[in-house]
């Protein structure tokens, strides 16, 4: 391709030495998400500045080599290339433009690998101020390193913001897509999170973060969380509009108790009264219920296997969660840690029902049709069936089975008893977070209590309004646990093998996290730390960072307790970043690559353990 002049250029839309005004860079850069984007590059020689068509070009890249190098697109010259990435550049500096249209702001920034420095940066600073519209651009660190400069950078009179500001600072993130028709309520601030109850056709709207929710048409809150707290991930299972908007309580009061539509955008959304048109076609929708049918049971089987001699076709035995862990416990990888364990089979939850005469209660449950016509009906009478449960004798033998194989295999220490049925990691149907864990269990009176914790959480209201929701049927689901050695963690969170902010991105993975133990990390109470890691190039990239001043350990009497945080720094560096996502890498082979894999890690000093993976939960 010969370098095209200027005004060739201006016709074919390739590049322009400068961005005179707002209808030049709209139709240089594009909207991905709630951003507009541009990209520039700076060649250092020549001085010269590209405002290049990002339409045409997906990457820097492709414009460099292609356009101004005019070299071929080999291994030697892209090694070349990358070199600009380095602190000390050979030849260009490669940013991006950005225009945050939520808040109003525009930036500059570079990709999260690279290491430029102060100088590189000021140097930018300049020529934009030059060549670009908008006078009022911010320098916008994207990685720690960057952050580091982002001080020095400050010294020098450039103004930087941080992705950690932008996010908090939104008055509107749209979390999950899409549009409903539904009863908006309104529930009040300081509603107790065990007091609610929704019918399946209500929006709500929610002034507290909460930990979880049952089934509804869609969900606005006024308090922002993060992709994977469990309520947006049930919003994205149910495929339901979920969006946070600050002032939604003062806007939508007036509407409360009324049928709403509601729509969720990238950037806007709509809640206003439904017209009959719209009250019609959602019910047709509605009626089309999908049904997701659960594997059949093995009943039987007694035994009580270490992780490493199972696989994930036990799951029909000893429930997903730990099958799926034994799948790479037994593959001896080498860059995977994973608490020592072992599982209890669905034989011994379903003996527990029948030797108690709990399974006859079950059954008047289900087929008492009170139960199916009214929410807090149903909710107070699973209440008493989990009681029921608790308080019936586990039966000596198997507690002493149990407790025994803790000493022997798991060192006596503190267990965390994690729920694994076999209505989750489903075809449709992931049923994350629906099911109980009891953390640092020590002793063997508690060690009961907290098996059959786990087993009475098969009955949750809000699993059972989930399941139901999806047509499972509840007689066929069972509860299984499984016990693994506690790893008292200095941090913890959530790893989702796609990049949740830029769907067009193939080689990065979302990671969230908090320090201490990994409970609050989905709740959605505070927002933790959220990075996208880059693997292709292992750059670190910044959304947010944890605010919380808290965080939860282990207490040396059993189970756990919240102490001031003093960590309050960065979670995840880069290098722990790297080593989190090799472990992943090493293991994601093990599952189906038709989806992302939703991973739970613990972080213990620099140690990273792995304790639970699963396919991503996807929209109905």
């Amino acid at each position: 391709m010969a370098l095209p002049r200027d005004a060739s250029a201006q016709s074919q839309r390739i590049y322009v030495r400068s961005i005179p005004d707002r209808a030049t860079f709209e139709n240089y850069s594009r909207v991905l998400g709630s951003d507009r984007f541009g990209k520039f590059i700076i060649d250092i020689k020549t001085d010269e500045i590209y405002f290049i068509d990002v339409n045409v070009f997906k990457i820097h890249a492709d414009f460099v080599l292609g356009v101004l190098l005019k070299q071929a697109w080999t291994a030697d010259n892209i090694r070349e290339y990358n070199k600009n990435y380095k602190r000390v550049k050979p030849r260009f500096i490669l940013g991006y433009i950005t225009e945050h249209l939520k808040v109003d702001k525009m930036s500059f920034a570079f990709w999260e690998g690279d290491k430029i420095d102060a100088k590189g940066v000021e140097r930018v600073y300049k020529k934009l101020k030059k060549t670009f519209y908008k006078k009022e651009l911010l320098f916008r660190p994207d990685s720690p390193s960057q952050e580091r400069v982002a001080k020095a950078v400050a010294r020098k009179n450039i103004k930087t913001i941080t992705n950690d500001a932008l996010y908090k600072s939104a008055p509107y993130q749209a979390f999950n897509k899409g549009s409903s028709v539904g009863t908006l309520r309104v529930v009040p601030r300081n509603t107790p999170y065990e007091s609610l109850v929704f019918e399946r056709d209500d929006i709500v709207l929610l002034q507290e973060s909460y930990p979880d929710i049952s089934p509804v048409s869609g969900i606005m809150s006024t308090v922002f969380s993060t992709p994977l707290s469990h309520v947006n991930l049930r919003a994205t299972a149910w495929g339901i509009p979920n969006a946070g908007y600050r002032n939604a309580n003062v806007d939508y009061n007036e509407l409360n108790g009324k049928v709403v539509y509601y729509e969720v955008g990238d950037r806007e959304h709509v809640l206003r009264l439904a017209t009959n048109i719209e009250i019609a076609s959602y019910e047709r929708q509605r009626k089309q219920r999908r049904t997701v049918a659960v594997p059949p049971a093995d009943l039987e089987t007694a035994n009580m296997p270490m992780l490493t001699a199972l696989r994930a076709g036990h799951a029909r035995t000893y429930g997903s969660k730990t099958a799926n862990l034994g799948e790479i416990a037994s593959a001896g990888l080498s860059k995977v840690n994973i608490p020592k364990g072992f599982g209890l089979p669905f034989f011994y939850y379903q003996r527990h029902l029948k030797k108690n005469g709990l399974d006859q209660i079950v059954r008047s449950i289900l087929s008492d049709p009170k139960i199916k016509s009214d929410a807090r009906y149903r909710k107070n009478a699973l209440a008493t069936l989990r009681e029921q449960i608790l308080s019936a004798p586990m039966d000596d033998e198997v507690l002493d089975a149990i407790y025994k194989r803790v000493r022997l295999k798991l060192g006596g220490g503190g267990v965390f008893v994690r729920s694994s049925t076999n209505a989750e990691d489903l075809p449709g149907f992931n049923g994350a977070g629906l099911y109980d864990t009891v953390p640092n269990v020590r002793g063997k009176k508690n060690l009961e209590t907290a098996v059959k914790t786990v087993w009475a959480s098969l009955w949750n209201y809000r699993a059972f309004e989930e399941r139901d929701l999806f047509g499972i049927d509840h007689k066929q689901v069972h509860a299984g646990v499984l016990i693994q050695t506690g790893v008292n963690a200095t941090a913890a969170g959530v790893l989702i093998t796609t990049n949740l902010y830029n769907p067009e991105d193939d080689n990065s993975f979302t990671i969230n996290a908090k320090s201490g133990l990994g409970m609050r990390v989905v709740e959605g109470t505070k927002i933790p730390e959220q990075i996208i890691f880059d693997t292709a190039n292992d750059g670190t990239k910044i959304i947010s960072r944890s605010d919380d001043p808290y965080m939860l350990v282990f207490d040396s009497k059993g189970g756990i307790q919240e102490v001031e945080n003093p960590h309050r720094g960065v979670i995840l560096t880069e290098e722990r970043a790297k080593r989190l996502a090799n472990a992943v890498q090493s293991f994601a082979p093990l599952f189906s690559s038709r989806h992302a894999l939703d991973v739970e890690w613990l972080l213990e000093g620099e140690t990273v353990w792995i304790v639970q993976a699963r396919p991503y939960v996807e929209s109905r």
